[in-house]
């Protein structure tokens, strides 16, 4: 046997899809010493040169191979584990014959949280809230002085992160704020943070996870896995399981005193607008600009982790009033003749547009509409009859939602367009003519139907509101 011969691989690791995740993850794989081969169903333009990126790197990589058993039987050496993005169900029918057959199938954080186990995780997840509250734990630990890159569901991928910063020539941070989307989380059941952070829980993805019962239990996992955990109790659903916890750190926004009996938070808003934890009060709440009840349950979540991290309370209230909001939730886009633009991409479901609806004063023109999904439309229906004066539906699901709004009684102006370019001009002109506050986009739906991302759909509205003429 030649020398070659006996350290030749047995087998690879295979990385599922060329998106993001995919690439960091063969990036991080490949550097800890596995050989590894990326399968991808496109053959694009795009595909191919990200394809001849990663051959430069040693990283073998096929085109135009669905994920099928038989992508798997004509690979040169078996596979040992199989790396998978988000998007693949956790149950394919293909992933469950691999695991049948002794082959570990993982989601694309499992590498990150394997080659980082030196470093503190904080990972936050939830229905609802969980990208702000995860770019405002980043922020406060940032303007604190603390090293602490952001990863994971907010676009950025964990592996790329971790390979950058653990691998290569990076300076190992002191913690890794790590969102975590549902389904992450159910790819990856051996992630254990040092401080976990359920946000809300509201019914979402159920055409993936089949029930809210597991989509709820696979939220919890996360949690259960946390050494120190943060909850919502302002949130109906995880307030009702409170007495299922054995230990876990529990704010409200409202008065401690509004939650039920044993129900005793470490960090409430008292009367006086403070923010006060058991010790006394820390800062005001006005601290954070950003509108609406959910934020403030936001910043207390934030505030949370800030305080297991070790941070003055001086500090994260300096922090929170820099703190520059994010993108496409309920962002303020511009003023224009007397009407305040926001830019609400980011509600893809019921539940989510009706906070935004709630977090701001009518009267408001409400742009809705695109892919529909699942979920209980009544509440959503509700804030739109209280507070929208018009609603300017577009997309696939504009019919949908007008049938919902003529049987839900609503009394406002409805009107229908195909995309976001001819409800933008309308809304234009319909709000100065009802003598509304706002105009909100907050589409109830997902993106898909028009656009590649709910951020591409932002970025659209962003654009189309920004270039409006004054004499609109």
């Amino acid at each position: 046997m030649s020398p070659a011969e006996a350290v030749a691989p047995l087998s690879c690791a295979v990385v599922v899809g060329l998106g993001r995740s995919g690439l960091g993850a063969a990036r991080l794989l490949q550097a800890r010493g596995e050989t590894v081969v990326v399968i991808e169903s496109g053959d694009t333009p795009e595909h191919r040169a990200l394809a001849a990126q990663l051959e430069c790197e040693a990283i073998a990589v096929r085109l135009g191979v669905p994920l099928s058993l038989e992508a798997f039987r004509e690979l040169p050496l078996p596979p040992s584990v199989v790396v998978v993005s988000p998007g693949i169900p956790w149950n394919h029918p293909v992933l469950e014959a691999l695991r049948s057959r002794g082959v570990q199938v993982q989601g694309e954080i499992v590498p990150a949280w394997q080659a980082s186990r030196d470093v503190p995780w904080i990972a936050i997840t939830g229905t609802n809230g969980k990208t702000t509250v995860t770019c405002l734990v980043h922020h406060l630990l940032q303007q604190a002085g603390r090293d602490a890159p952001l990863c994971g569901n907010v676009g950025i991928s964990a592996a790329e992160v971790v390979l950058q910063r653990r691998l290569e020539q990076g300076p190992r941070p002191d913690w890794l704020v790590v969102e975590l989307s549902s389904y992450q989380i159910e790819a990856a059941p051996a992630v254990a943070p040092a401080i976990g952070v359920w946000t809300t829980l509201t019914p979402d993805h159920l055409e993936r996870h089949g029930t809210l019962e597991a989509y709820r239990a696979i939220k919890r996992s996360l949690l259960e896995n946390s050494r120190v955990r943060i909850l919502n109790a302002d949130d109906p659903d995880l307030r009702q399981h409170a007495d299922s916890w054995d230990q876990a750190d529990w704010i409200t926004a409202g008065p401690r005193e509004a939650l039920p009996p044993g129900l005793d938070p470490v960090l409430w808003i008292d009367g006086d607008d403070q923010v006060r934890g058991r010790q006394g009060p820390l800062f005001p709440a006005s601290a954070l600009a950003m509108p609406g009840a959910h934020n403030r349950q936001n910043l207390l979540l934030a505030v949370a982790v800030g305080l297991h991290a070790g941070l003055e309370p001086a500090v994260m209230e300096a922090a929170c009033r820099s703190f520059p909001g994010v993108p496409h939730r309920l962002e303020r886009l511009r003023s224009l003749n007397g009407v305040t633009w926001f830019n609400d991409s980011k509600a893809t479901n019921y539940d989510a547009a009706e906070v935004a609806l709630r977090a701001l004063e009518g009267p408001l023109v409400v742009l809705a509409g695109g892919q529909s999904k699942q979920g209980e439309a009544s509440a959503w229906l509700e804030q739109l009859r209280q507070r929208a004066a018009a609603v300017v539906l577009y997309g696939a699901a504009r019919q949908e939602f007008a049938g919902l709004l003529e049987s839900s009684g609503y009394g406002g102006v409805v009107k229908q367009e195909e995309g976001l370019e001819g409800a933008v001009a309308l809304a234009a002109t319909l709000a100065p003519s009802l003598g509304c506050r706002g105009v909100l986009l907050s589409p109830a739906c997902a993106s898909f139907d028009q656009y590649t991302s709910f951020e591409a759909r932002g970025d659209h509205f962003r654009g189309l509101v920004l270039a409006l003429d004054t004499d609109s």
